[in-house]
């Protein structure tokens, strides 16, 4: 083996780990895109629209998935639950802003933080402002990454009026 296979290898894996890498991101903005289209004019779509749409957003998960929203969304084991759990939509309108990707690639399992904008709306139609933090567990499966595991850390929920520095 020559040192020119060496490096032809090595550059193979750099290439595999950034189609990887964005594979990924790719996964993250298809969850994002579809649980904001459960969404229409400022309320939940027609349940069978949203049913629909939960069956797309739970085939992104493995069989065992674990998706933890923590104490205000609740955890949810396995495909079936993440699927019941979206189907069931807590709030009126969100839209996900998931940016500052940190992604690490080991061979076919990986691991992800995001932070996360997501402007949204109450059931009591209240205007809000939620940031926070995304772990997230991945596996390639059948040549597919999907999520492993999916862990919100909410940093601050603020009513969009009043904003999240004013003291009351």
């Amino acid at each position: 083996m020559s040192g020119r296979d060496d490096a032809i290898r090595a550059l193979e894996a750099r290439v595999r780990a950034l189609e990887d890498a964005e594979a990924i991101r790719g996964l993250k903005a298809r969850y994002a895109e579809l649980v904001d289209a459960r969404y229409a004019g400022g309320k939940v779509k027609e349940r069978g629209e949203v049913e629909a749409l939960a069956e797309r957003i739970a085939a992104l998960f493995t069989e065992d998935a674990v998706w933890d929203g923590g104490a205000a969304l609740g955890v949810c084991r396995g495909r079936a639950a993440i699927r019941a759990r979206m189907a069931a939509p807590t709030l009126h309108f969100s839209w996900h802003y998931f940016v500052k990707p940190r992604i690490e690639v080991e061979g076919d399992t990986a691991r992800g933080r995001w932070d996360i904008l997501a402007p949204c709306t109450t059931r009591q139609d209240r205007a809000m402002w939620m940031a926070g933090v995304e772990d997230d567990g991945y596996a390639r499966v059948d040549g597919r990454w999907l999520h492993t595991s999916m862990k919100l850390t909410v940093v601050f929920m603020a009513p969009r009026d009043r904003g999240w520095a004013e003291r009351p």
